[in-house]
């Protein structure tokens, strides 16, 4: 049976209060970059923390776009540093991981780097990422008209980072140890999970589609399932399952609620699964709560 088909009343789950959403094509790119960084480039590079966004990198990446050099566009924009990296990335949104995942992944996921700013001008997407620490050049953004600072205003991230990754496996593990009653079925505990960089980017994948097209379904716009896009990655698959959500805006509670939904609860307990990835996106048009797709899988022997 293909356990990814699994999903209970709990995965239509829509809590939109408090969530704000960046402008898509920025939200998406900088989703793409941060997920690739926390999955070291599907497992071929080293896991790298997370980039902060820097809006004085947005301005000299817009005016790379516009044909300064690199560099000279860095200065043109007030951020003085001695050398900058820059991507250029043509597609549409929904390309933006393979394109990023085939040619400059090892780049974007580099641990010399520490900030990005993003340009979008019709199908191209301009990345600046730079090694200094925005401390260096920038001063903090001003409070606003209530007093509130931009840190305390802040959405939440748009994408996994790895802290928030490793906190999904340590509570999933902690449920597979004790075991757990799925609805009528009851689990006994269960060897954990370890994290595959591969399975966090089909997630990413799944995630970041279902936010740019505005859908909720395992089976993708392509109908592709779960497990195609597992074996379409190179994962040599036995078993794949896979636990989608939308609108939690923690992970405390997107595993709370996988763990409250028999199906859900059913693939987390599997004890034939031995990987997991998770991925999670900002979503957009109606819909602009955070996408959560956990994928589970066995690896073939």
């Amino acid at each position: 049976m293909n356990r990814s088909n699994r999903r209970g009343p709990w995965g239509l789950l829509m809590i939109l209060a408090g969530l704000i959403a960046a402008p898509a094509a920025r939200a998406d790119a900088l989703s793409v970059v941060q997920m690739l960084r926390a999955g070291g480039c599907g497992g071929v590079a080293p896991i790298a923390p997370p980039l902060r966004h820097n809006p004085t990198l947005d301005r000299a990446a817009e005016q790379w776009a516009d044909g300064h050099s690199l560099n000279s566009a860095a200065e043109l924009a007030g951020y003085p540093m001695k050398s900058a990296q820059g991507v250029r990335v043509s597609g549409s949104d929904e390309a933006l991981i393979q394109n990023l995942r085939r040619s400059d992944c090892r780049m974007v996921s580099s641990r010399d780097v520490r900030e990005v700013g993003l340009y979008r001008r019709g199908a191209e997407t301009w990345l600046v990422l730079a090694a200094s620490t925005a401390s260096s050049w920038s001063s903090p953004a001003p409070p606003d008209a209530h007093g509130a600072s931009a840190a305390s205003r802040a959405p939440p991230p748009a994408s996994a980072t790895p802290a928030m990754t490793a906190h999904a496996l340590q509570l999933v593990n902690e449920a597979r140890a004790r075991g757990a009653q799925c609805g009528a079925q009851s689990f006994g505990p269960a060897p954990p999970l370890t994290l595959s960089g591969t399975l966090a980017s089909v997630a990413l994948g799944h995630a970041t589609d279902m936010a740019v097209h505005d859908y909720f379904e395992h089976r993708d716009l392509s109908g592709q399932s779960p497990a195609d896009r597992v074996r379409a990655s190179g994962y040599h698959e036995k078993l794949v399952g896979e636990n989608i959500a939308y609108g939690p805006q923690s992970v405390e509670e997107a595993v709370k609620g996988w763990l409250a939904s028999p199906g859900h609860c059913q693939n987390i307990m599997d004890p034939r699964f031995a990987e997991m990835g998770l991925g999670l996106a900002a979503g957009r048009a109606s819909r602009r709560g955070l996408f959560w797709v956990q994928v589970l899988a066995e690896p073939r022997a």
